[in-house]
């Protein structure tokens, strides 16, 4: 990790190529939003909330949402 500024989080990555001498770096920055804003997002877009459950893998730590469009 290179960098955290409030929601967005900045790291590195890097890839050596051995067999051709390659090195190649790629920096990414991730938004981690909270599970209010990713339930108003869906509203806005028509969907409704059925349940929001935690990660199997991730207990605590992740959110999967369950939404449907009410016309579907």
């Amino acid at each position: 990790m290179t960098r955290v500024d409030g929601s967005l989080v900045t790291f590195r990555t890097t890839y050596v190529f051995a067999a051709v001498g390659t090195v190649l770096t790629s920096d990414s920055t991730l938004r981690f939003r909270g599970r209010e804003e990713v339930e108003a997002d869906l509203a806005g877009h028509g969907f409704a909330v059925e349940g929001v459950r935690d990660a199997p893998d991730r207990p605590g730590r992740e959110f999967v949402f369950v939404a449907r469009r009410p016309d579907a």
